[in-house]
């Protein structure tokens, strides 16, 4: 979650498989637009010799589509490629990593950063950067020293003005994954559930993991219709979507040493050629993960957001809104009488939210049902107290305003899947009590060495991954 292992296919490939994606007006640059792709679920910091990394044959993908037609206007593209110091040891590093460049790091990767006007296949194509190094993971205090500075170093300023990152991130999503796997519970309210213990407080099962990031900060010029700076937030071009997705070639040839008589060099054994075909593809949290339904999660994956309407009786009816009920005898008797179809998950989560439903808010694309975050780019940050509950909080800035990254998604989307927006399209429907109170229990990302805060003020925002010398998990 919100992405994590969420289909079977890409669950037994993690280097393809996003996990998070954010997107929001910057709050210390409001300018600007910060976009955060996230990358490899549930990666242990611990993980050596061979600590986690971007694949180098992987295609990573942020697409925008300004227009609402579901087909992306502007895409930014990333390629990685590591290079080994010495191939003669097994270490990843032969001494302490002060700097990006330093010697003793012996698994280096690089990338380059390549924008795309029109369709990201057709479209005109132009090399923003190479080379630009991604740091090292935060192995401890001995091979990474001074960690947050020589991360910081890896913040890098294009000649457009944008700002880039690409590496490992703690992982800042938070979650109780072990208790809404187990038959929908929520350790809060599980005295009420059909198989009843006393409630508990929310265990956020991702803490002391790390993530991928690959994170953009692009002045709003660059990303809208008319290449100017939204300021009204009531005009459609001041929306755009958002959705990021990772590619691999159509085909891989491995080559077998062990049957060829001649001896060649055992370091390559096989390559990959063909056009790229997307494996891999997140805009809004938790819809593949719990919205679609096991025997369509692979092809989703694959499906390109302008066809998402082949899916919409799963958005109409999801299957937690009948789970909901049977779990909690007795807690949604309004949520198991209604039959109708629900539309207000289809604004939120496939059209965006037309003017006149939520004063002074839409983020409507238009009638292209496609699965992305919709951002109003004309919607100043919140700086002064944000909710995290984001729209359902009264805040216009948040989810689904976007995403920022310490929006509750878990209980804002619970509470919505219960009923809690339904008055909004449906006023003869009045929300079960319990609808506006549910919650996993997990509020906020943990704060753990070497990260002062939750997360860090300025870009790329998510906090530097705690080492694998000094981890824990919650």
């Amino acid at each position: 979650m919100t992405s994590h292992r969420e289909a079977p296919k890409i669950s037994k490939d993690p280097v393809a498989d996003n996990t998070d994606l954010y997107a929001f007006v910057s709050p210390d640059s409001p300018d600007t637009v910060t976009i955060l792709a996230n990358y490899i679920p549930l990666e242990e910091p611990a993980g050596g010799p061979n600590f986690n990394t971007f694949g180098d044959d992987v295609l990573y993908e942020i697409m925008v589509d300004n227009n609402g037609d579901g087909i992306e206007d502007v895409t930014y593209q990333f390629t990685f490629s590591t290079k080994i110091g010495n191939p003669d040891t097994f270490l990843y590093n032969t001494g302490q990593i002060k700097s990006l460049d330093d010697p003793a790091w012996n698994m280096k990767q690089i990338y380059r950063i390549t924008r795309v006007q029109g369709a990201r296949r057709k479209g005109k194509s132009t090399l923003l950067a190479k080379d630009l190094p991604t740091p090292p993971v935060n192995i401890g205090p001995r091979s990474t020293p001074g960690y947050p500075d020589l991360a910081n170093s890896a913040v890098k300023t294009l000649d457009d003005g944008s700002k880039v990152f690409a590496g490992q991130r703690d992982e800042a999503f938070f979650v109780d994954l072990g208790s809404i796997f187990d038959l929908a519970t929520l350790r809060p309210f599980e005295n009420l559930h059909l198989i009843p213990t006393p409630k508990a407080a929310g265990v956020d099962t991702t803490k002391g993991f790390s993530v991928h990031t690959i994170a953009l900060q692009v002045p709003k010029k660059l990303l809208s219709r008319n290449g100017s700076n939204p300021d009204d937030s009531s005009s459609k071009d001041s929306v755009v979507g958002i959705w990021a997705s990772a590619s691999r070639r159509k085909a891989a040839i491995l080559h077998s040493h062990e049957d060829d008589d001649d001896e060649e060099d055992a370091s390559s054994y096989g390559f990959q050629t063909g056009p790229f075909t997307q494996v891999s593809r997140l805009g809004m949290p938790l819809i593949n993960e719990v919205i679609i339904p096991l025997g369509k999660k692979d092809v989703w994956n694959t499906v390109h957001p302008r066809f998402d309407s082949q899916f919409l009786q799963y958005y109409q009816s999801p299957e937690l809104q009948k789970l909901l009920p049977v779990l909690y005898p007795g807690v949604f008797p309004n949520l198991a009488g209604y039959s109708k179809a629900r539309a207000d998950l289809v604004a939120i989560l496939l059209t965006g939210v037309p003017s006149g439903v939520v004063p002074e808010f839409q983020n409507f694309t238009g009638t292209v049902q496609a699965d992305y975050l919709r951002l109003n780019m004309a919607i100043p940050p919140r700086t002064n107290e944000p909710s995290p509950l984001g729209l359902l909080g009264g805040d216009v800035a948040g989810f689904p305003n976007g995403r920022r990254v310490a929006d509750d998604v878990i209980d804002i989307e619970l509470r919505v899947v219960a009923g809690a927006t339904i008055p909004l399209v449906d006023p003869s429907f009045t929300a079960d009590g319990a609808a506006g109170l549910l919650a996993d229990g997990v509020d906020s990302n943990p704060i753990q060495a070497p990260n002062n805060s939750p997360f860090l003020s300025t870009f790329p925002y998510l906090p530097h991954p705690t080492p694998g010398y000094e981890h824990s998990h919650d």
